[in-house]
């Protein structure tokens, strides 16, 4: 417990107003908005980066209480210790590590908190094993569990597995929210990075179907005429 107060205290050494303030605006914390009422201390992410490598023997119960905090540095800064430990640990722990960052899911609920620990800690420990619980999330009525299904598989894309990304962007390319439409795109980009034609191959199925910045994320890295071709298709 001592630890936990003691990594607050680090962090509240080196918050920033001013630059809490932008953040709040960064990451709509208004109400009604995606980040509605997270708390921001204005701190740069390679300084939690930093504090976080002082604080890897934290347990998960110790993990779990940063996590539960409403300040937005407490839980990415927890994540950065999670993704540590995983990354350090046998396969037992790594098992424990994952079951306990799917009870988190309610805590891990902005975008950047998705994005930086979904593919290292889910996406990495599903590569080798049923993906069941990725289909879940990604049914999931909660925008940041559906995220996490999608960040996720950025790990398989890395490995040069596209299979379970094409299915679960089939089954969000009408979902109803911009940063799912956002995250899907990205995801067909990267896989288009690594095979144009099987990118393709999706996109001229589904293209017409999908929300316009999810194909535009899609085609980002396409040439001109391509791009026109496919936006053409809306």
């Amino acid at each position: 417990m001592e630890s936990v107060i003691q990594l607050k205290k680090e962090l509240e050494k080196i918050s920033n107003p001013t630059q809490a303030e932008k953040l709040q605006r960064f990451f709509k914390t208004g109400k009604r908005e995606y980040g509605a009422g997270d708390i921001f201390l204005g701190i740069k992410v390679p300084d939690q980066r930093k504090i976080s490598s002082n604080y890897q023997n934290l347990s998960l119960k110790e993990i779990g209480q940063l996590l539960d905090s409403k300040i937005h540095e407490h839980r990415l800064t927890a994540l950065f210790i999670l993704i540590k430990k995983y990354e350090k640990a046998d396969d037992k722990e790594k098992n424990k590590i994952f079951d306990f960052y799917l009870k988190q899911t309610k805590n891990i609920n902005n975008w950047d908190l998705v994005d930086v620990s979904a593919p290292k800690i889910v996406g990495d420990y599903l590569v080798t094993r049923p993906k069941k619980i990725l289909y879940k999330l990604a049914k999931s009525k909660n925008l940041w569990e559906k995220r996490i299904a999608v960040l996720s598989c950025y790990a398989f894309i890395k490995n040069n597995d596209f299979s379970d990304t094409l299915k679960i962007s089939k089954i969000l390319i009408k979902d109803k929210y911009d940063l799912i439409h956002k995250a899907v795109g990205w995801m067909l980009r990267e896989i288009g990075k690594r095979n144009q034609k099987i990118e393709e191959e999706f996109l001229k199925k589904h293209c017409d179907q999908m929300p316009r910045v999810m194909l535009r994320y899609a085609i980002e890295k396409f040439d001109e005429n391509k791009r026109k071709f496919y936006l053409k298709k809306l």
